[in-house]
């Protein structure tokens, strides 16, 4: 589907704001668009082009006029792809494909990482394992590496996850290497083994710098690593079911919040790595990060639906009931803040729906609501104006204000 006469409309200043990353350009949620409208309930978003793509989880980024995915196809041959599209028009730019074997893999539609793009490279990470670097213009391979052959990694029962995180001349992975590999360094320009550390096997969370300390959050603890060396900081025990240890952690007035789907919410002190305090019945996350602000949380729990809680001690000020997405056994929205100063989020739910609300701690308020594709856990992207979005089968773009 092409809708050309609204491209034509769309300035070049549109789509200047990067989000080239999992999470956004700094990886936590923060959108913050310029000029964003003051009455929200009045927007009518304009969809811009759609174009067809196999499954998978994995999230949308966006840099330099470009849009990056992953997915899977089936036939003639199964294989996982690399996708670059140009923002303005949908056009198809370049893929990489490579051929992958998820045999028993739960859940096994598609990949379920994001594309990293950092400096003119795109890091792409699979669902079995395969780790690519390939030019952000042309899609040649830069370098390309088994993370399970030729590094020991363990694929997990719902296949690798974890977004490639860039940190100064690497690039991290989660992979659970054998030995001492939960996390494996490489070089960003040719992919050679930098690093090493950590002995939990792979889970699903992205890696994360707070500071001087890479927080990861494996299936059996949180910990805490030098980010250039990988040599261990602290590590706190937390044995999650099933492994899955999922939303990234966030990171505020020195303490580190992780909430898992059984086991409920853990708070440490970044200093020590003590525990601070945990919650057990009721902050119990799953695959959305939370939004901080002002000294409460913003977290959607498997029973109650989001939930504002002080993060200092856990006390809970109000639970939405499934407002801003349905009530499930797997719930998701992926929260970004709009408008972090006026607590105004952002975020598309597992219906598709793209809902804004504000968040303070006395209450949210829904301000607006819009169907922009079909069922999804994958994370958007967020450009000035614009959101693109994925599913099983499409990609799309949509206009949200002029």
């Amino acid at each position: 589907m092409r809708l050309l006469p609204l491209l034509m409309l769309l300035p070049l200043s549109a789509l200047a704001q990067d989000w080239p990353r999992f999470r956004g350009p700094h990886g936590d949620g923060l959108w913050n668009p310029p000029q964003l409208p003051a009455d929200l309930a009045r927007i009518e978003p304009r969809q811009l082009w759609k174009q067809s793509i196999g499954a998978g989880f994995g999230g949308v980024t966006i840099s330099g006029g470009r849009v990056f995915v992953m997915d899977r196809q089936t036939a003639p041959e199964e294989v996982e792809r690399v996708l670059c599209f140009d923002a303005r028009s949908g056009e198809p730019a370049w893929e990489h494909r490579y051929r992958v074997s998820y045999g028993s893999m739960d859940h096994g539609t598609g990949p379920r990482a994001s594309v990293t793009i950092h400096e003119g490279r795109a890091y792409a990470f699979g669902s079995t394992g395969m780790a690519t670097c390939l030019d952000v213009a042309s899609g040649e391979v830069r370098w390309q590496k088994d993370m399970v052959k030729e590094f020991g990694g363990v694929v997990p029962q719902w296949g690798f996850a974890a977004s490639p995180f860039i940190w100064k001349d690497t690039v991290v992975l989660h992979c659970g290497a054998k030995p001492d590999g939960s996390v494996v360094a490489l070089d960003l320009a040719t992919g050679r083994e930098r690093w090493r550390g950590g002995s939990d096997p792979a889970g699903y969370c992205t890696p994360v710098v707070f500071g001087s300390q890479l927080v990861q959050w494996g299936p059996e603890h949180v910990m805490a690593l030098e980010p250039g060396t990988g040599r261990e900081l602290w590590r706190v025990p937390y044995k999650i079911t099933y492994g899955v240890s999922i939303a990234q952690p966030i990171a505020h007035e020195g303490l580190i919040f992780v909430s898992g789907y059984w086991h409920g919410a853990r708070v440490i002190r970044a200093s020590d790595g003590q525990l601070a305090w945990s919650e057990e019945k009721t902050l119990c996350g799953l695959m959305s990060q939370p939004l901080y602000r002002d000294g409460f949380v913003y977290l959607l729990t498997k029973d109650d639906g989001v939930v504002c809680f002080k993060l200092a001690d856990g006390s809970i000020h109000w639970k939405d009931g499934h407002q801003l997405t349905p009530a499930n056994r797997n719930p998701q929205i992926s929260l970004v803040w709009a408008d972090e100063k006026a607590g105004i989020a952002c975020g598309l739910n597992a219906n598709g729906e793209l809902v804004f609300a504000r968040f303070t701690p006395e209450k949210v308020e829904e301000l607006s609501r819009h169907s922009i594709i079909g069922k999804t856990w994958a994370h958007p992207a967020f450009t000035r104006n614009a959101v693109f979005a994925r599913s099983d089968t499409e990609l799309v773009a949509w206009e949200l204000w002029p």
